[in-house]
């Protein structure tokens, strides 16, 4: 069984509309719900998820100073 993820914010009490799903007239399909935490909702769980990631001098040494077999 193939599962496709959508999320969706009800915009109606009781009432959720789905559109452009991947299927064809007559084909069965079986929906569960699940709620989301509010947490999660407002994105406070992983607060840098989707941020880009940017390195400075990647391979520029770092606290050279704190080794003994520097000094």
């Amino acid at each position: 069984m193939q599962a496709y993820r959508i999320e969706m914010t009800v915009q109606q009490d009781g009432m959720l509309t789905l559109s452009n799903l991947p299927f064809h007239a007559g084909e069965t399909v079986e929906v569960i719900v699940f709620v989301q935490p509010a947490n999660v909702l407002a994105g406070q769980q992983y607060p840098l998820r989707g941020m880009p990631l940017y390195y400075v001098d990647p391979t520029e040494v770092v606290a050279q100073a704190d080794w003994e077999a520097v000094q």
